[in-house]
Formats: C-alpha cells, structure tokens, sequence
C-alpha cells in the first residue's frame, strides 16, 4: 500500500478536487480517491461535495476565499496580560479578572482562560499532614533507599515485599463525592448530605504480596489491639507464609506496614528481629506510599460504597468474597505502583504524590 502524503495544502486538495471533477468523475468517488492518497481526515465527504458544486458553477480559484468581519479582540499582549494576573492571584474568579479588562467581554476573558492558556479551576486536595521539611527529608531518604534496592534487585525485589494494614469496615459505607457525580445538561437539583458514619464496625487486618491475600484478620470495635495481639497476628503470617508462597522464608520477607505504635513496639520489633524479616522503612504520615491505602483499601471502599449490613459476619464474608474476586493483576499493579510513586516522591522533593 502507498504511503499518504501528510499534512497537505488546503489548496493542492482543492486542485485534485477540481482536476477530477473536470473528468467527470463522481465526488464520492474523489473522496474515496482523495482518502486514499492523502489519509482519511484530509477533507470531509461534504466539503468536497461543496467545492465540486463551486467548480460545476464556474469557480476557478482553489484557494480559500478571505473572511471578512471586525478583526479578533484576542491579541498576544491580550492573552499575556491575563496569564500575568492570574500567575499574580491564582484565585482570581473570570468576575475579577473583567474589572481589570473593561473593554473585554466576560466570554472572551473565559476564553483566553480555558482555551488559549489552558487554565482549569482545581479545589485544594486534603492530605493527612502539612509535611515539614524534616519529614520532606525523612521521605526522600525511605524513596532513595528503595529505588536503590530496585535499581539493584528489580523486579525480583518487589516479589519479596509483603504489605499489611488495617482499616476500619463499617456496617454502612456512604458513596464518595465521586461516586455520585452525574453527566447532565443543567445544574444538578439532588443534594448530597454529608453522612454520619456507621457506629457499627470491625476492624480489617489484611497482609498481601504482588500475587494476593496471605492473612486477613477482623476484630469487632472496642476489642484491645496491643502489641502482643499484633504478635500473634504476625505469628499466623510466617505460617501462612511458609504455607503459601513456599520458599519466601528463606530468600527473605520484606515487610512494609506504617509506623502504628502497635508495629514499632519492643516486643514487635523483637519478634520481627527473631523471624530475620527486611522491615522496611516507612515515613510517618505518607498513606500515598502504603499500597493498602492508595490501592487496596481504596478499590475495597468504592466496593462497599452504599452496601448495608446487619451483622459483623455478613461485613467479613463480603470483604472476603471481593478480596477472592481480585485477579492476580491487580494485587501485582499494587505492589508494581511502589516504583512510580517513589520517583514522584524524589521528584517533588519529599512532597505528597499526586494520583
């Protein structure tokens, strides 16, 4: 097959168009033929049935003809006037930036806006804490630690890593704002009422690694979690370990979970001390490194968003069916999204990662 010609003139498209009108050739055939030589999107079927029209009456001129009208108020000095404002006051509404172009519609000011600079309006996104530069510092250290050890091991390194965290899974779930987003052509009449959380919940442990769930674990709300409970839910991870993922014991288990009091005790630290597990490390405050939150977790909750449940057995056996549903892929993206998000983390200098 020919190579298309890219990219052509107007004008050379609009002399083929003429040449073969003049053949008396039909213009769904001169589509078809001008398809074939310059690519699909050269000229619409329409337009060349147009221009065949404008040549049959007598039209000799290929070239477009010269649009007339009151020139175009959008000027460069126009556009960079309003980046300069807005770079000023990024809260600036289309309101206050009119006032100080009086001369200029509020259409027009939308315009430069949204389509000649390319601005969009974003709400401030909540994080856990304001990150200081000591816990900058502390983040750049945990993202140059890992990406050396990946840079070293590859992928093979993120095989080893076994994650574990706890959430909380309430008998009633609400919808996020996301959720209940809808297409529509006018503004939305239906409110969102902030919703009270379930008073009745469990507490979900679960352990995963790139190729699934090793452990999960529930406590009903107001059961003590201390450090000798987390001991013993570890104790029953080597052995679903050992169980499970044969061999993992010996080429080495590397064990992320935050730094919950629970998992930073004497008496934790002393048993992980005596399993000879890689603990590691993990910043405070960085839920957007922990694959249970920025992955798990979150795909779980949009699961049980709205669901309903009468009983803490009813919440276990739903959490565990989804849990058996996930396909290996997805638990392997979890673990895989380390990577990026600690180059993102080195790259902003510590700060939080963006989705």
């Amino acid at each position: 097959m020919a190579k298309c010609i890219e990219n052509p003139a107007d004008c050379e498209i609009c002399a083929v168009i003429r040449f073969l009108q003049a053949k008396n050739i039909q213009p769904a055939d001169i589509h078809r033929q001008v398809c074939e030589v310059y690519g699909e999107g050269a000229m619409s079927d329409s337009m060349i049935r147009r221009w065949c029209r404008q040549f049959e009456s007598g039209r000799d001129n290929v070239h477009d003809d010269k649009r007339s009208g009151r020139p175009s108020v959008v000027t460069p000095d126009l556009v960079q006037q309003i980046e300069v404002k807005i770079r000023e006051n990024r809260r600036f509404t289309i309101t206050d930036l009119v006032e100080f172009f009086p001369n200029v519609s509020r259409k027009t000011v939308h315009r430069i806006v949204t389509e000649n600079l390319h601005f969009r309006k974003f709400f401030a996104r909540w994080v856990l804490k304001n990150l200081t530069p000591e816990y900058k510092t502390k983040r750049i250290g945990s993202a140059l630690s890992f990406l050396e050890r990946y840079e070293k091991d590859g992928d093979e390194f993120l095989t080893h890593i076994v994650n574990g965290d706890e959430t909380w899974v309430s008998h009633v779930t609400p919808e996020s704002k996301q959720q209940s987003m809808q297409w529509r052509h006018t503004s939305p009449t239906k409110k969102k009422f902030k919703q009270t959380l379930s008073a009745r919940k469990i507490m979900c442990t679960v352990f995963w690694d790139h190729y699934g769930v090793l452990l999960l674990d529930y406590r009903p709300k107001g059961q003590t979690i201390n450090a000798q409970v987390y001991c013993d839910t570890v104790q029953r991870l080597r052995r679903a370990i050992q169980n499970k993922r044969r061999g993992l014991l010996n080429s080495g288990v590397v064990l992320l979970h935050d730094n919950a009091r629970l998992h930073t005790a004497r008496q934790t630290t002393a048993l992980l001390q005596q399993f000879r597990w890689d603990i590691m490390d993990h910043p405070l405050y960085s839920l957007d490194l922990a694959p249970s939150d920025y992955h798990l977790f979150l795909h779980m909750k949009h699961f049980l968003a709205v669901k309903q449940f009468h009983s803490d057995a009813e919440v276990e056996t739903t959490v565990n069916n989804w849990l058996q549903q996930q396909a290996v892929d997805f638990f392997d993206t979890g673990i895989q999204k380390l990577v990026t998000r600690y180059n993102k983390c080195l790259d902003s200098a510590g700060d939080y990662v963006e989705n």
